[in-house]
């Protein structure tokens, strides 16, 4: 081992050493095989070998001075291997031919990763993934999957379906990019809003995947924080893509700010703090920082967008001294500006808070109350619990205690029934009961 794998990839244990490189240089390799290969499942098992291949080795061989290229390397000769043993498959005999080619008879000097190719390959998948052939919740998982490093049981319950269920859409969508011979590139910039909008999108339910996990298989863990790194990390890549597309700047200042407050969301034993109640100090800088100048770029283009509008917001809940000097009015505005640019039940919702932090709690039940009656939001749990809070602020404890109640039957979420229970209990304590 290198002194420069000492100081990158510390740690006694190999095992845990090759998962960390894993995660950290998956997506990379895999984008890069899916270019060579045009075949995802292959290129996934190629992956999983070279994983498997790396957990026997490094153990005793130690870490490669570059871990990536080696993945890269070994991930094409298993992809070559597999191949092989399929040569009746004439249109894989072509593929053959290309990855033999690029293989090397020696690693690692010869063949470094393709650092700037890795880039766009990452991109290449992320519009291929979200391909408008595909249904918005297939580019999801498709994306989830690939470029997220979840398992398809991850997938499946971030979806709340069974693991054979996510497996065979995650099948029927792979196989439908192969069958349409869907391209796998960045499109031309006459198809590229058409398939902007769903990457945006994709990238945005990503991170809320991760800001929001209600749950990770244990039930318990509020925030996923490699899925929210993962967002970030292509929001970005689309930043360099499309340097001058304000909406693109909008979604990277949007989760970075709300990124920020990542450690002050959940306290030491894992419970959800209200966002009134978050420790200011645990939010990160330098992370609010960015998010306020990506911003600033993407209002100075002039071309205002939904991420814009909901990054503005989340600029002014970090910008306030404190939660109680936080300027609700203005917010209640931009809510009102993003309803009237995108129209959603769940936007009044928000605006109904907004406007109850501004001019009190009845005046946020009369824009909330009527919520109650769309049967878009019969299974809404964030309507009710606000519903809830603004009726307990404006004493009607009875009302509150149903809206609890009601708030509590509609999650499954371990974390977000902890916190709604507290609030009960602290309800019947002010009632004396």
């Amino acid at each position: 081992m290198s002194p420069r794998d000492n100081e990158r990839w510390p740690g006694p244990d190999p095992a845990a050493t090759v998962e960390r490189t894993f995660r950290e240089e998956r997506a990379a390799v895999l984008a890069t095989l899916i270019r060579h290969l045009g075949d995802f499942q292959l290129a996934e098992d190629a992956v999983q070998d070279a994983f498997a291949a790396a957990l026997a080795t490094w153990p005793d061989d130690g870490i490669p001075d570059r871990p990536g290229t080696w993945l890269m390397v070994t991930a094409r000769r298993k992809a070559i291997d597999r191949l092989r043993r399929e040569r009746a498959v004439t249109d894989r005999i072509a593929r053959l031919a290309e990855l033999a080619g690029l293989d090397a008879p020696e690693y690692p000097q010869e063949h470094p990763l393709e650092t700037g190719a890795v880039t766009d390959d990452r991109l290449r998948l992320i519009f291929t993934c979200c391909h408008p052939a595909l249904a918005p919740p297939a580019r999801v998982a498709l994306t989830l999957k690939t470029l997220g490093g979840l398992s398809t049981a991850e997938v499946a319950r971030a979806f709340v379906v069974g693991e054979t269920t996510m497996a065979r859409r995650l099948v029927r969508a792979t196989r439908k990019i192969a069958d349409a011979r869907i391209p796998y590139r960045v499109p031309g910039d006459d198809a590229l809003p058409e398939r902007l909008n769903g990457v945006l999108s994709t990238v945005h339910l990503i991170f809320n995947k991760g800001y929001g996990a209600a749950e990770d298989g244990e039930g318990e863990r509020l925030v996923r924080g490699e899925l929210c790194e993962e967002a970030i990390r292509l929001g970005r890549l689309l930043c360099e893509l499309m340097p001058h597309d304000a909406e693109v700047r909008g979604l990277l200042a949007l989760i970075l700010l709300h990124d920020a407050r990542r450690a002050a969301r959940v306290d030491p034993q894992g419970r959800y703090v209200p966002m009134d109640a978050e420790d200011r100090a645990r939010w990160d800088a330098a992370r609010i920082a960015e998010g306020q100048e990506v911003l600033a770029e993407a209002l100075a283009l002039r071309r205002a967008g939904p991420y814009q509008l909901r990054a503005a917001i989340a600029a002014l809940h970090v910008e306030a001294p404190s939660a109680a000097e936080t300027d609700w009015e203005t917010i209640a505005e931009l809510y009102g500006a993003l309803g009237r640019l995108t129209p959603s039940p769940v936007v009044e919702v928000h605006r109904a808070v907004a406007v109850a932090g501004a001019r009190g709690p009845r005046a946020g039940l009369a824009l909330l109350t009527p919520l109650l009656d769309d049967p878009r939001l019969t299974h809404c749990q964030p309507l009710y619990a606000a519903h809830a809070d603004l009726l307990r602020r404006a004493g009607d404890r009875a009302a509150a205690r149903r809206a609890y109640e009601r708030a509590l039957a509609l999650t499954e979420s371990a974390v977000e029934q902890a916190e709604l229970a507290r609030r009960l209990a602290e309800l019947g304590t002010e009632e004396g009961a």
